[in-house]
């Protein structure tokens, strides 16, 4: 949190912590099933689809910011080491604390709402921490991968993501397809570990766009394609519970690549950003808030699903309860000595 700020980059650091916590919000309120999903009104079951959408760019984002910032240097050994120290050190060790506060936290739940099984307050409760060790071995293999990147063109940096892209994306979704429409097992066996997988292409991306990959595409086309992919995505998840399959959107679908990846390229575009002190500070406490939020959303569920409102009224209302607990509680905490900002993993 230096000194130097990119005001785009804030802007869409504050973009993804507050789509996380909207996601989380409209998984708390709705069922994603295809039984389930047929109990709501139309609307309530377009606004579910298009919040998934819009709840899915949040990670994306992230990921991108990591290329843009950290690929774009040149590592030796002692920058490694250094790098290590700095960015994985610290992390492991603020991911083991936090997963003992909300293990620790699940056995009061469980004891307190007794209608909420242990195994599903884990689901819940776990939900967002699966990001923790994939950011964390990205962190570990980035300078190698800064290394290999500085040695070779953007053109065929990016002939290489379209690859790998299509094997990570393109793939998965022909057999999704396939399962969808009774044809299961239809599968090509691929291995993609030394790419990063599709997280791996999102941090490239970043890195790309950095370069100026990019620069030469026009601004209403890929206000297109991030338009065109939310009506596809939409579309699709509709089609999939009308079949009665259970298709749950995820960062490997295609269209939300090349969605979050077109807004995030308009972005990079932009100039001044207006408001930009709240924006700041929304961007300033985003990790430490997607670390705290969910100790919020469980105690929350069970007061905004009683609410006499619609499903999307109430996804909003716990959304918006989500952003203002979590941003009080960080604020609060980072202000005790020494123990809040390394809790909070703010430097």
């Amino acid at each position: 949190m230096g000194k130097n700020r990119v005001e785009w980059i804030d802007l869409v650091r504050a973009i993804a912590i507050l789509t996380v916590l909207y996601i989380h919000a409209t998984d708390g309120i709705y069922i994603i099933s295809s039984d389930a999903i047929l109990n709501y009104t139309v609307f309530s079951r377009v606004f579910n689809f298009a919040s998934l959408f819009i709840g899915r760019i949040g990670v994306p984002f992230f990921l991108m910011i990591t290329g843009y910032l950290l690929l774009d240097r040149s590592y030796d050994d002692e920058r490694v080491r250094k790098f290590w120290q700095k960015n994985c050190k610290g992390l492991i060790i603020v991911t083991v604390l936090w997963a003992v506060i909300y293990a620790i936290s699940l056995q009061v739940i469980a004891v307190k709402y007794v209608s909420v099984n242990f195994g599903e307050a884990g689901t819940l409760f776990f939900s967002h921490m699966w990001y923790m060790p994939m950011i964390i071995g990205m962190y570990l293999s980035m300078p190698f991968v800064s290394e290999a990147l500085e040695k070779f063109d953007s053109d065929t940096i990016w002939q290489a993501t379209v690859v790998f892209s299509l094997l990570a994306f393109l793939l998965p979704f022909i057999t999704l397809m396939f399962d969808m429409h009774g044809i299961p097992n239809v599968a090509v066996q691929y291995c993609l570990g030394f790419s990063g997988g599709v997280y791996g292409i999102y941090i490239i991306l970043g890195y790309l766009v950095k370069k100026g990959q990019f620069k030469h595409y026009d601004s209403i086309k890929l206000g297109l394609i991030a338009l065109i992919s939310f009506m596809i995505c939409l579309f699709f998840q509709y089609y999939a519970f009308t079949k009665g399959y259970n298709f749950q959107l995820w960062y490997e679908f295609p269209f939300v690549l090349t969605g979050s990846f077109a807004l995030f390229e308009l972005c990079s575009r932009m100039g001044k950003v207006r408001a930009y002190p709240i924006v700041s500070f929304l961007a300033k406490y985003s990790f430490a808030v997607f670390l705290v939020h969910n100790l919020f959303r469980l105690p929350l569920l069970p007061i905004v699903v009683q609410l006499p409102f619609t499903e999307p009224v109430k996804a909003i209302i716990l959304w918006i309860l989500l952003i203002i607990f979590s941003y009080i509680a960080v604020v609060i905490i980072y202000r005790i000595p020494r123990f809040g900002k390394f809790i909070l993993y703010m430097r």
